[in-house]
């Protein structure tokens, strides 16, 4: 009855995980171009609860996840954010490119867990049988699923919309004439990211950029890591 147990909570640790130290690296980023506001707030912490927003985290996957398990017995999509790190663009040395290095820090960060994940594979396997067979297979498992939590996670945030960090990055990129109509639509980013995942892909199969991501991008992602951890291909 509790089979379940041990999965769910590799897949809560491993996603936990990936969300805090993706906005952590956005604060110190901050931290180390010259802006110290998530410091002075509190929010350069490790700590999961300081990252939480009630909406965004609790809220909207909790009415996504019951909504879905009743109208259709099973859940094909959830969605869902963290409480943002507060950064101020007047304080970095460089407000448009630092911006840019403040956005990018977050992916970046998930792309490095995936590969510290993929090296913990290595003494997993080496010393394994040392320790229960059950807990081996949960430690591999957590680290499979913590590489694909960190890639789906980073590559997701650099979907090219505001305020998802990819949209951030390309305004920070493109002309003034280019970059302010792109900024424009920051307020109505989540509102776009959740008729990407839920309704485009309902009107047709072929749109639909969350399944293109984890079909054609994660899978490459993965195997990528796995060959830079010394894994092979």
């Amino acid at each position: 009855m509790t089979e379940w147990l041990p999965e769910l909570a590799a897949a809560i640790l491993a996603t936990v995980l990936a969300i805090t130290l993706h906005e952590a690296a956005h604060g110190y980023a901050a931290l180390g171009l010259g802006d110290d506001t998530a410091q002075r707030a509190g929010r350069l912490s490790l700590n999961p609860l300081r990252h939480v927003d009630p909406v965004g985290t609790l809220l909207l996957p909790a009415i996504l996840l019951a909504v879905q398990l009743l109208a259709i017995g099973r859940v094909e999509a959830m969605f869902g954010w963290a409480k943002p790190v507060p950064v101020d663009l007047r304080q970095l040395r460089n407000p448009r490119y630092g911006m840019v290095l403040v956005a990018a820090a977050g992916p970046a960060m998930n792309v490095f867990l995936a590969w510290c994940a993929a090296m913990l594979a290595h003494p997993v396997q080496e010393w394994g049988h040392l320790l229960p067979p059950d807990v081996t297979s949960w430690m591999m498992r957590f680290i499979i699923l913590s590489m694909l939590a960190n890639l789906l996670l980073g590559l997701f945030n650099l979907l090219p919309i505001p305020p998802l960090d990819g949209g951030r990055i390309l305004v920070g990129l493109l002309p003034y004439r280019l970059a302010l109509p792109l900024a424009r639509l920051e307020p109505a980013g989540l509102v776009i990211v959740m008729l990407l995942i839920f309704v485009l892909p309902r009107i047709s199969d072929t749109l639909d950029p969350i399944g293109w991501l984890v079909g054609f991008a994660t899978g490459p992602g993965f195997r990528l890591i796995l060959l830079l951890s010394g894994h092979g291909g």
